[in-house]
């Protein structure tokens, strides 16, 4: 019965916890990733460090429903010279100064036609912004604007070192446990972006951790993890899975976790399924302003496993909103706007939304004829009238009260507006001296 385990967010979390993601995040960051290459196996190696993950390959060509998987694309090097011969642009400096996915080419342009292949950010002009051309044949660098201003007339050098491979492959990762039953719990996060912390060197860094505190563990639920590049890695994932996607009963992608703000909370399309009920719950017990936002088909992953041939229950948990804090998507999401204190309050609240997935059942009351008495049982242990017997016994009088067969432990959290281990504490005594059954 689910109700007489105990809490897996006690057993697992680990107080610093934050500083070793946030070191991970720090050894993935530099990594050139795209959504394909050589940039993502190097990041799941790092992942396979911490965790048994199994690396899919997936031949460039192949469908994926309506996709097709693209060629592989490697970059090894990229630069730009001035007139003087000077590089002003240097991928090995930052790897966002180059479109990803871009073309190869060796040539020389008069500025005219290179300020055509740049990209700049006029609205702030001293960060590099992230461009990509996935699906189109182009080239281009990235640059900022002030640096883009100040470019003189002349003759400019353009070098980038990459190729295209019809004979390659999309890469992604997945992880799992198996738990007493077959039903899923999924976890997933993109791994394509390239020296990003926030999005998203820290949902992998999450994501990685979170299944090695989960291996092990005796749970109810079994648990997949998957690191996969954005859109075309889900989309490719579920086109391989149709025969097995209905176990998964929940889940989340892990995006934006690591920086100070939010947090945020983009529900399922479904809107009130039991992982948008429990987050909702955690992050109004532990935060003074929660963010919580109703589905739109735009943003990560979920819009794939929410979809309408699969509908999962999968929503998306950040902190801040992706592409409404100022560094998204910009050379300043670097690892000064992530920190370890953030990256463990993410980790924290996943555990704690775990918990009430693991742990949320129907109890009825055994003993339902008024108010049972728990002095002759032991059970009413504060001496009477002392304030903290008050608050100590509350939630067993929550439970008790509310216990007809209609309600979820998270019903009761959510009306005593208390958090759940406590309610499901309250239960699992009660459990423990037959005044509770499961319905």
């Amino acid at each position: 019965m689910p109700g007489i385990r105990d809490s897996l967010a006690k057993a697992l979390f680990q107080a610093g916890v934050g500083s070793e993601m946030h070191a991970f995040a720090s050894t993935i960051y530099p990594i050139c990733r795209s959504i394909t290459g050589n940039g993502v196996r190097e990041t799941l190696g790092h992942v396979k460090r911490l965790i048994d993950l199994t690396v899919h390959e997936v031949p460039s060509g192949t469908p994926a429903f309506d996709w097709t998987i693209p060629r592989e694309w490697n970059i090894r090097d990229a630069w730009i010279k001035d007139p003087s011969g000077q590089k002003i642009v240097d991928f090995k400096v930052h790897n966002l100064h180059v479109l990803n996915y871009s073309s190869p080419i060796h040539a020389k342009l008069p500025l005219a036609e290179l300020k055509k292949k740049i990209f700049t950010m006029p609205d702030q002009p001293d960060l590099i912004p992230y461009r990509t051309s996935y699906y189109n044949d182009n080239w281009g660098f990235c640059m900022p604007h002030n640096q883009f201003t100040e470019l003189a007339d002349g003759t400019y050098e353009v070098f980038i070192d990459s190729d295209h491979n019809d004979q390659g492959s999309l890469t992604y990762g997945e992880y799992f446990i198996q738990g007493e039953t077959n039903d899923e719990i999924l976890f997933s996060s993109h791994c394509c972006h390239p020296s990003l912390a926030n999005d998203n060197c820290s949902g992998i860094s999450l994501n990685a951790h979170l299944a090695r505190a989960l291996t092990g563990a005796k749970t109810r639920y079994s648990y997949r993890f998957i690191f996969a590049p954005g859109t075309i890695g889900s989309i490719t994932w579920l086109s391989r899975n149709q025969d097995t996607y209905h176990k998964v009963k929940h889940g989340l992608i892990l995006s934006c976790v690591g920086d100070p703000g939010g947090p945020t909370y983009k529900r399922s399309q479904r809107g009130n399924a039991l992982v948008d009920v429990a987050v909702e719950h955690v992050l109004r017990e532990h935060e003074a302003n929660p963010n919580i936002l109703d589905f739109w088909p735009y943003g990560y992953d979920e819009r794939q496993y929410c979809s309408p041939a699969f509908n999962l229950a999968v929503g998306l948990l950040s902190r801040s909103k992706f592409g409404a804090f100022p560094e998204y998507h910009t050379s300043a999401d670097n690892l000064s706007f992530i920190d370890g204190a953030s990256m463990e309050r993410s980790y924290r609240h996943v555990l704690e939304i775990i918990d009430i997935l693991e742990n949320d059942y129907k109890p009825v009351n055994l003993v339902p004829q008024c108010e049972p008495n728990l002095g002759k049982r032991g059970l009413y242990g504060a001496i009477g009238g002392d304030k903290s017997a008050y608050d100590a016994n509350l939630p067993v009088f929550w439970v008790l009260n509310q216990t007809d067969g209609t309600r979820t432990l998270l019903d009761i959290a959510t009306r005593a507006k208390m958090p759940f281990e406590r309610i499901h504490r309250a239960a699992k005594m009660l459990s423990d001296n037959n005044m509770l059954r499961a319905e």
